[in-house]
């Protein structure tokens, strides 16, 4: 995954899960909604917001499960290298 890509991921599940939360944890929505007229839908607020903070939460781990920037496969670069029949020197190095 591409260091960009992997930023991208993190920001989008950290914002998803923060609103989630917010929205679960306080009655920021359900204030908002009884403004509106719409606060008939409060009863189904957990039916929907509660698999968003699981789905967000899922994509901020998904973002940081990847490899950490700079730590790619330097201990490996060196064997791709190495001539063809020096394979017993590549297994006494890796273990």
């Amino acid at each position: 995954m591409k260091q960009e890509s992997r930023k991208r991921w993190i920001w989008i599940g950290a914002i998803g899960a923060g609103v989630a939360a917010l929205c679960c944890f306080t009655p920021v929505l359900v204030l908002l909604l009884g403004a509106v007229g719409l606060a008939a839908l409060t009863g189904y607020l957990d039916y929907v917001l509660l698999p968003v903070l699981l789905v967000s939460l899922g994509i901020l781990v998904y973002g940081l499960s990847g490899p950490r920037a700079g730590a790619g496969h330097q201990c490996c670069a060196a064997d791709a290298q190495l001539p063809a029949g020096t394979d017993k020197a590549r297994e006494v190095k890796h273990g």
